[in-house]
């Protein structure tokens, strides 16, 4: 069989056109060996050393690489690198502190003096392909930490990824092209963060592996927003979750999620407003009382799926920023998904836990659920959807809705499709949907969009809807054209 990593340049073409080369990936380990000034080590664990073979078949290996090693025992990857708190190998720790300490090495052992134009690198993977039950698929850290200049501070690429196939050799193959197409990127399409994204699946394909985590950093990143490169992850269809926490970064789903009780709210948060706060904190307070959860193992999680950052069918990156600056300043976590149905994330929430999860809803949000066309495309119909949706440790905790006629719809008087009828009493009566009770009533009254309104009409009052330090910050960052609008009423 062919070797995957050495087939040719892949060309795209429109028409008579060619649109753009695709080098190979010798072709891309050839132009980083050649390139006289970049020097630096690979540190490969738990895969062969599938990455820097691809740079020793290349040719002209000499000049670039400094080291090449594979710690694979325990106890020798334990006196190189340290021991992880946790004793696990394959996390993120792990790989920073494998790119730390062999950048530390070329620092200590190349004198700067005698090579003035060299530009150092560490590249390092460490990752568990499919077990020999294939009951675990894989998955990884892999980075490169780099310069672009002798005497510029380090920049950094980490990523982690799920593997898809099934066969461990395929596996170390992906994994080679995946470091290859990494390192190539980082030293000649770092100046488009956005394309370099794409060019990690040169001679890839999606259904081989997901990345759902990477985060940038150093000089050659001081303008890229890890969040918005999240986003992208989703929007390419690279992953179909991701999740960044408070600070901004991009942190692994798996990680935050693993054994933990969930408590997800999903909204637009366009913007959010003290209606979202209000339930949430009381279904929080709800959630930590059942006796199945323990507060102290329990995530809350706020939701915004794909299909509500798209505006006039395409995604509003700015809008999406604004609504992520809202929610961080609120010490949220926020996951981005592609799950237009609630049991995808409940499914997708279930891969990592087995404890209670929480919905956090309004009440037209339930009734969409009892919606059948959304569920034409499962061969079991609403039934199979609610098989993966209810029939999992899961409650619903409802919010209540004013009517215009001053009346509120709960769990006990909602009107879903008369064929619906026995089957939502069936889930509420069983215990699965409960209704939030200790609601303040002044915020049923509070829309997002009418506040969005207000603030795209330059009127006032808006700020009383909005939690505490929120409407400060929508002024101070001129969140969704607040300073447009207020100069445009000025004038």
């Amino acid at each position: 069989m062919e070797d995957r990593a050495q087939k040719d340049n892949e060309i795209t073409i429109k028409g008579d056109q060619i649109i753009e080369t695709i080098p190979s990936i010798k072709d891309k380990a050839l132009r980083i060996n050649l390139n006289r000034n970049i020097y630096g080590t690979f540190s490969e664990i738990g895969a062969g050393q599938e990455t820097v073979r691809q740079f020793f078949r290349a040719g002209g290996a000499s000049g670039t690489i400094a080291k090449a090693m594979s710690a694979y025992d325990k106890s020798f990857s334990d006196a190189i690198y340290g021991i992880e708190k946790d004793k696990r190998y394959v996390t993120e720790a792990r790989l920073r502190k494998m790119l730390n300490h062999e950048i530390k090495l070329i620092e200590e052992r190349i004198d700067r003096s005698e090579n003035p134009n060299r530009i150092f690198f560490s590249y390092a993977n460490t990752v568990a392909t499919i077990d020999f039950a294939k009951k675990f698929k894989g998955h990884g850290w892999v980075g490169i930490k780099y310069q672009l200049e002798p005497d510029q501070a380090y920049n950094e690429i980490v990523l982690h990824v799920r593997f898809k196939e099934h066969d461990a050799r395929l596996q170390q193959e992906t994994l080679g092209i995946l470091g290859t197409n990494l390192i190539y990127s980082a030293f000649y399409k770092h100046n488009t963060p956005r394309k370099l994204l794409r060019y990690l699946y040169d001679h890839l394909h999606k259904d081989q592996l997901e990345i759902d985590t990477i985060n940038f950093a150093g000089p050659a990143y001081k303008n890229v927003d890890n969040r918005l490169m999240s986003l992208q992850l989703v929007k390419n269809g690279m992953t179909d979750a991701v999740m960044f926490a408070p600070d901004g970064n991009n942190v692994l789903p798996a990680a935050v999620l693993y054994k933990k009780n969930i408590l997800a709210l999903r909204g637009s948060f366009r913007p959010v407003t003290k209606v979202n706060m209000d339930m949430f904190k009381k279904s929080y307070d709800m959630f930590i009382k059942e006796n199945k959860v323990d507060e102290k193992n329990t995530q809350t999680v706020f939701e915004i799926t794909l299909s509500n950052l798209r505006a006039e069918g395409e995604i509003d990156e700015q809008d999406f920023m604004d609504r992520a600056r809202l929610l961080c300043s609120l010490g949220q976590t926020v996951l981005i998904s592609n799950f237009q149905e609630y049991y995808k994330l409940v499914e997708y929430f279930s891969l990592y836990t087995k404890e209670r999860i929480g919905l956090t809803m309004g009440v037209n949000n339930l009734v969409d659920i009892f919606d059948e066309k959304y569920y034409r495309h499962l061969s079991g119909g609403i039934l199979e959807a609610f098989g993966k949706l209810f029939f999992k440790d899961l409650r619903v905790y409802l919010y209540p809705m004013l009517n215009e006629d001053g009346s509120l719809t709960t769990s006990e008087n909602l009107k879903v499709h008369p064929r619906m009828k026995e089957l939502y009493k069936f889930f509420k009566y069983n215990g699965k949907v409960v209704d939030i009770t200790e609601y303040d009533e002044k915020n049923l009254k509070v829309f997002s969009r009418e506040v969005l309104r207000m603030i795209s009409a330059g009127e006032t009052g808006w700020e009383a809807m909005m939690p505490e330090g929120v409407a400060n910050l929508i002024k101070e960052k001129s969140l969704f054209g607040y300073e447009a609008e207020e100069v445009m009423h000025d004038n």
